[in-house]
């Protein structure tokens, strides 16, 4: 998958709130918080496409069309990110 991120995008890691798994490496734009991921952005997907962790089964996000484009849209407390550090 080709990743089409703004030149302003930092990339993240997003992470299952329950056991702490990676799920996503993501190119995300803007200060805000992360309400939904475009698919078009996520740069590594550790995940098997279901939507769930796929450690614990643990279901994080909802498939939606935003913008017109496909997204992933993450539900509330499910996960948590961290900035990634650039070397």
């Amino acid at each position: 998958m080709t990743s089409v991120a703004p030149r302003s995008a930092r990339t993240i890691s997003i992470h299952c709130a329950a056991c702490r798994t990676l799920l996503y490496r993501y190119h995300k734009g803007g200060t805000g918080g992360l309400v939904k991921c475009f698919l078009d952005r996520i740069a590594e997907d550790c995940t098997r496409g279901d939507l769930r962790c796929p450690r614990c089964g643990q279901e994080f996000a909802r498939f939606a069309m935003m913008q017109h484009r496909p997204a992933h849209k993450i539900i509330q407390g499910k996960v948590f990110t961290r900035g990634m550090r650039r070397k």
